[in-house]
């Protein structure tokens, strides 16, 4: 049976917003709806990709609940200097590669843009998504999301969720 046979058309379209809303919230840095993305008992993980490939363990952020993410959140406004950014995602559509039952294995491409005040716009982080998403009561959530980047190197630090 194929992956379209086991996902509705709407869920296809609710995954699609999924991702685009998710870019439009950390993008706006509107820091508290980034948790509300994920279930109560998710993964977010942010791996360099030689780590992913060979199964270590090792990442550059890791965080295993809903509750840790909006401790990154308290993080993002409250206790981490840093100087001030703008970022901007652009998303590859997600591709499905495994439906069963309201969960979904995909994988989407991510570019992330950053931008200093008063310099220009760089290249700052370059992945693929790697996630599982549920259909839950309140509509698709992520429970797994890995942000696996390819550059081994990362500027400084990273402050904000990809």
């Amino acid at each position: 049976m194929s992956i379209s046979s086991k996902m509705s058309f709407d869920d296809w379209l609710a995954l699609n917003q999924l991702y685009a809303d998710y870019a439009a919230a950390v993008d706006s840095g509107q820091w508290d709806l980034w948790p509300e993305f994920f279930t109560e008992k998710c993964v977010y993980r942010l791996q360099p990709r030689e780590n992913h490939e060979r199964g270590f363990p090792l990442a550059t952020l890791s965080f295993t609940s809903k509750g840790m993410l909006k401790d990154r959140v308290y993080g993002i406004r409250e206790t981490l200097f840093h100087d001030p950014y703008y970022q901007r995602h652009v998303v590859g559509t997600p591709v499905v590669r495994h439906a069963d039952n309201g969960r979904y294995q995909c994988e989407a491409n991510y570019a992330v843009l950053r931008t200093k005040l008063s310099e220009a716009s760089t290249v700052f982080n370059v992945g693929r998504y790697i996630d599982t998403v549920v259909k839950t009561s309140e509509g698709l959530k992520f429970e797994s999301r890995q942000c696996i980047y390819d550059s081994e190197m990362i500027p400084n630090s990273i402050i904000y969720p990809i």
